[in-house]
């Protein structure tokens, strides 16, 4: 493995992280909105072999160098797999990097044909509810608690006790940040910036939906740590769904489209952490031969023609079923 899965220190705060990271939204919960999902998880999703596939994909991941994993009260039990593997592994706190999430609940009951599958809710109540539900499973290896899908519009950013329960914790040790969703990812990134509490952001960045860039160069500037999720766009980017130019592209190097999409987001010079959201080892495999792959401006030109509106993508993003 090359160098870049050297760990290195993101942000003003320093957390020690690799390139690329494991979110584990595709593994926690059997119903998701990724591409392809049959194909990957095959017909057994009951809780065990969740389970098990998803401490596989840990131990690839680990055993590949890869030191920052990402949850969410909402991935239904992702936190859970996730603190078993860590016990099981016996993997001390600040060996790895651990970052959760606090707003949305978990209301699928592990059914496949759920109404819903997640509840979001921005409130202080919520916020120290789940925060004691994550320290319950996570304890001494929760580095990073962060709002999951923040918008301006929500108020949550405005909010004074979520903010003093957030300066609260972040002074007694835990970094504090905040995911991003929606067209409008970029007002919620400059908001944050000035409010000038968040060590961390992370938001969606991909070859179809760049419209966030500028904005996290400047939280990069400013001293936030930046993570992207959605690098290969919920399955967009891989081989369910590859536009014909992405295949193509990919084809030319001996590479799958997911590590070309990826390798996309490892060449932005403000992006800290990737996450990978591989369901198996083989996709995280795929994933992480990105890391390999050299970046060009004629590469970067040829693949901007994929580019959509941020409109277009997130009105494409939230028809996409749960599967």
């Amino acid at each position: 493995m090359r160098d870049e899965l050297t760990v290195r220190p993101m942000g003003r705060v320093g957390l020690p992280v690799t390139p690329v990271g494991i979110g584990l939204a595709a593994l926690g919960r059997p119903a998701y909105i990724t591409l392809g999902r049959d194909e990957d998880l095959g017909g057994d999703r009951s809780v065990p072999a969740m389970r098990a596939r998803t401490w596989a994909v840990l131990d690839a991941a680990l055993a590949a160098g890869v030191r920052y994993f990402d949850v969410a009260r909402s991935y239904g039990r992702a936190e859970e797999f996730l603190a078993g593997w860590l016990r099981e592994r016996a993997i001390a706190p600040g060996t790895v990097t651990v970052g959760s999430k606090w707003g949305y609940a978990y209301v699928g009951d592990w059914q496949m044909d759920a109404d819903r599958h997640e509840v979001k809710e921005l409130s202080a109540d919520r916020l120290r509810h789940q925060l004691d539900q994550t320290r319950e499973l996570l304890g001494e290896h929760l580095s990073l608690y962060q709002i999951h899908s923040a918008t301006v519009e929500s108020g949550v950013l405005d909010d004074k006790d979520i903010l003093a329960e957030l300066r609260e914790l972040r002074a007694g040790g835990v970094s504090v940040g905040l995911s991003t969703t929606g067209p409008s990812q970029a007002d919620t990134i400059d908001r944050a910036v000035e409010i000038g509490l968040f060590d961390t952001v992370q938001a969606t960045w991909n070859l179809l939906e760049r419209s966030a860039g500028p904005a996290l160069a400047r939280a990069h500037r400013s001293g936030l740590g930046v993570i992207v999720k959605e690098g290969v766009a919920n399955g967009r980017l891989t081989s369910h769904a590859a536009p014909a130019v992405l295949a193509q592209a990919a084809r030319e190097r001996d590479l799958t489209p997911d590590a070309l999409a990826l390798a996309a987001v490892l060449a932005q010079p403000w992006a800290g952490v990737v996450l990978s959201g591989a369901a198996s080892v083989d996709q995280f495999s795929s994933n992480l031969t990105a890391i390999r792959v050299d970046w060009d401006t004629e590469l970067d030109e040829r693949l901007a023609v994929l580019t959509e509106s941020a409109q277009t993508y997130w009105t494409t993003r939230s028809s996409l079923q749960w599967q």
